[in-house]
């Protein structure tokens, strides 16, 4: 009669339950994986797909019994670096939106905001067109292979039986806060001169041509001249997408 003990069974399930753990998280957090779209049966069988082929490839996991102490520091652990990882993108994500609400606010679309079901919260136009763009590059350039890669490099660089809290510490994720500012004033800013310009040539006609009503067409010209610069800046939106991405996977690949 074959008999399977407990230590068998935990030393097969314990290589492929951490990195199944740490996969499900960044599912939970990462745009485009998050998507109420995508079922959540859908996540926890790919995430389990992912952790169990990937086997080959990783480094040798720790053997921890599930029933003991550690099991719970290890859980813990998982999740909270797989959070980082889908917090780490979804901060590229909120670069890209962020630089589409200073553009929206400059071209005089402050106004045009609605309820956004994804996210449950209030977004403006601009800022919801250019996370669309942010998903369709994400997609287009393997943006969902360099985080399951992500994934991969932290359990070189953060295994499973280090400790939390150093892991974090070792993270720096506050300094992503610095970048996700600078990123989207970059992105934003060739819109933004337009519009400056374009505010500055028409208040020097206000001001040689008083009676002209520059209120009634000061908002045409902003809204022609940012759709304009929208859509020339639009096809350099790659390169800056591409280097927070590189960003991104430099935190988990040391």
């Amino acid at each position: 009669m074959i008999s399977i003990s407990e230590a068998q069974i935990v030393g097969w399930l314990s290589p492929i339950l951490w990195p199944f753990l740490r996969v499900l998280a960044v599912f939970t957090a990462a745009p485009v994986f998050s998507s109420r779209a995508f079922p959540v049966r859908a996540r926890i069988a790919l995430a389990f797909l992912i952790a169990f082929a990937a086997q080959a490839s990783m480094p040798e996991q720790p053997v921890i019994d599930i029933n003991g102490p550690q099991a719970l520091g290890a859980v813990v652990q998982q999740v909270g670096i797989g959070l980082a990882i889908g917090f780490a993108v979804r901060l590229i994500f909120g670069a890209f939106e962020l630089a589409g609400q200073v553009v929206g606010f400059q071209m005089g679309l402050g106004f045009a905001a609605f309820f956004d079901p994804s996210t449950s919260a209030q977004s403006s136009a601009m800022g919801r067109f250019y996370n669309n763009m942010a998903v369709l590059l994400f997609i287009v350039l393997n943006g969902h292979l360099m985080v399951l890669m992500a994934v991969m490099h932290s359990f070189t660089a953060f295994p499973v039986d280090q400790n939390f809290l150093q892991a974090l510490k070792e993270l720096g994720m506050y300094k992503l806060g610095s970048d996700l500012f600078a990123s989207a004033f970059w992105i934003a800013l060739p819109v933004v001169a337009m519009l400056m310009f374009a505010n500055l040539a028409l208040g020097i006609v206000s001001r040689i041509a008083p009676q002209m009503n520059i209120y009634a067409i000061g908002f045409p010209v902003t809204l022609s001249v940012g759709l304009i610069g929208v859509a020339v800046t639009l096809p350099m939106l790659e390169q800056p997408f591409a280097a927070l991405m590189q960003r991104m996977m430099d935190l988990f690949n040391r």
